[in-house]
């Protein structure tokens, strides 16, 4: 681990986000008939800005629909005739040193959370901004008196293995007329965002970038406007004029390392699929639109996203996506991830608003979500671990392992966006050594990168039934067993198990990755702060 621990630490992230304010979603149905999914991740390189140079906002004007409940179809992308999956070493160790940038990444929000209510930060126009006259569409008040469908709106989720990526992709249409791109799911973030036309520094993207002026939907937030007061400015900032109301809201918003997006802050329509219950048990398909919601255009993206078009924040902050639905479908939302390299055709959901189902499922547990002032980020997804349990024995690791400091160091977080699960040491040593006492029964391999312990399983069909179990019993005394396959991944050809599970350092962050939340339905619910999981074949949800 000393190669992980030296490389965590080589990484830089900046990110600072600044208050709350409301934004104005209307859903309308749209007759076209086209599937949807939801999923984005896209990250850039920041060049010094004088001028962003961008259009006018422009005023809307549209009418409310009762408040649905969504539910979004999830598929895995395996191997297809257009893709090749990468080997496994190859993909693992990429995937790897992703999850590192990532860990970084989220250490120095943390960092970044502690100055914000020291330091005004970089957003020169807030001295200076002047909120316009007339009753400006911009200024929009949140939807009220909405009424809950009985149905769910349902988005596609794809494993990005084949894209030689760790995360899951969600399609998307964007834009009036509707088009389809593939966005990385991410609940350690909130802003969403697409790379843009004109992209003057660019990742390769699978597709076409956006292009706001082909749809009739986009429109820029005005420096005015209170919404830009949620981004941050690119550095230096640019002054926003008091005599300009044309001038756009640029944002700048980092991920670890080189990668972050530059661009402007815009509102723009989303095109989703709404299925309704009919009966209790038929469904009725059609497609929605869901207005004005607050995205990245992004002219400067730089990271590695592996073909994505950007990036869909599913994060606690007010810019994400399931933030900005709430006033729509409520305070939850949940998704089921698909094994990850189960084949094209199989598909799950993400879920907006209550999943009867999944409420209802005998095996559904409860854990409370770490919020308010204990969070010390309020983007991430706080739970509070007691213990963990290997094998039917409880490991004697010190509690205070597990706690979120004063300072805002330690605690675990629950993250699609990381691959691996990856707990702070002494944990990590704990039960890496806890495994290697119980496993007896396979060779231990000694020279396999990054992992440990590695076994050769080669012709052994029923190695899982050999290996310990695992589980993570919480500080309200919730307990999550896990199966096999979500602790150990096998490596092909080699016929190689490894434990799927990484450390970090003392006090550092712990991450309870999407490798180990496969076939779960996981629920996010916080409107009574808790986090819901239940064991599922996520392929029939």
């Amino acid at each position: 681990m000393g190669f992980f621990n030296h490389f965590l630490f080589l990484l830089i992230f900046c990110c600072v986000t600044t208050a709350f304010a409301t934004n104005h979603i209307v859903l309308k149905p749209n007759s076209s008939s086209s599937s949807s999914i939801l999923a984005g991740l896209d990250i850039s390189n920041n060049p010094t800005l004088d001028d962003c140079g961008f259009t006018s906002p422009e005023e809307t004007n549209s009418h409310y629909l009762p408040k649905p409940s969504v539910k979004l179809q999830l598929k895995h992308t395996s191997s297809s005739s257009t893709h090749t999956k990468p080997p496994a070493k190859d993909s693992l160790f990429d995937s790897t040193i992703n999850d590192l940038t990532r860990i970084e990444t989220l250490h120095k929000r943390i960092l970044e959370k502690k100055t914000r209510n020291s330091f005004p930060g970089r957003i020169k126009q807030e001295s200076v901004k002047e909120k316009p006259t007339g009753g400006s569409e911009t200024e929009a008040e949140p939807p009220v008196g909405m009424e809950t469908y009985a149905g769910k709106l349902m988005g596609t989720l794809k494993s990005g293995v084949t894209l030689g990526s760790g995360e899951y992709f969600m399609d998307v249409f964007i834009g009036t007329p509707p088009r389809h791109y593939s966005l990385i799911l991410d609940t350690g973030s909130d802003l969403n965002w697409i790379q843009c036309t004109p992209c003057y520094d660019c990742f390769n993207q699978t597709g076409p970038h956006y292009d706001p002026n082909n749809s009739s939907s986009y429109r820029n937030v005005s420096c005015h406007d209170h919404r830009c007061g949620l981004v941050t400015s690119p550095d230096p900032a640019q002054i926003c004029k008091p005599e300009s109301t044309a001038q756009s809201c640029p944002y700048f918003y980092w991920y670890g390392d080189s990668s972050n997006t530059t661009g402007d802050f815009a509102t723009e329509t989303f095109t989703v699929n709404l299925t309704t219950n009919v009966g209790g048990f038929k469904q009725r398909h059609q497609e929605v639109q869901v207005e004005n919601v607050m995205f990245g255009c992004g002219h400067w993206n730089r990271g590695l996203f592996h073909g994505a078009a950007g990036l869909l924040g599913l994060g606690r902050g007010p810019l994400s996506f399931a933030s900005q639905l709430q006033s729509l479908y409520g305070h939850s939302f949940s998704y089921c991830l698909v094994d990850r390299d189960s084949n094209s055709s199989v598909s799950s959901k993400l879920i907006f608003g209550e999943d009867k189902d999944l409420l209802t499922h005998p095996e559904l547990n409860f854990t409370a979500l770490v919020g308010g002032k204990e969070a010390p980020v309020d983007v991430f997804y706080y739970v509070h671990i007691k213990s963990v349990v290997i094998g039917g024995e409880t490991l004697d690791i010190p509690e205070k392992t597990w706690d979120l400091s004063s300072d805002g160091f330690g605690g675990t977080i629950i993250d699609s966006g990381t691959t691996l699960s990856y707990f702070a040491d002494p944990a990590y040593d704990i039960i890496k050594n806890s495994f290697m006492e119980k496993v007896k029964g396979f060779p231990l391999v000694t020279d396999f990168p990054i992992l440990e312990p590695c076994y050769n399983v080669s012709g052994m069909a029923d190695y899982k039934n050999e290996l310990p179990s695992f589980g993570i019993v919480f500080n309200d005394g919730a307990v999550w067993n896990f199966p096999v396959d979500n602790y150990f991944i096998k490596l092909e050809p080699e016929e190689i198990v490894c434990l799927a599970i990484l450390g970090t350092p003392r006090s550092a962050l712990s991450i309870i990755g999407n490798y180990q939340q496969q076939n779960f339905h996981i629920m996010y619910d916080t409107k009574k702060n808790r986090l819901g999981f239940a064991p599922r074949k996520c392929a029939d949800v």
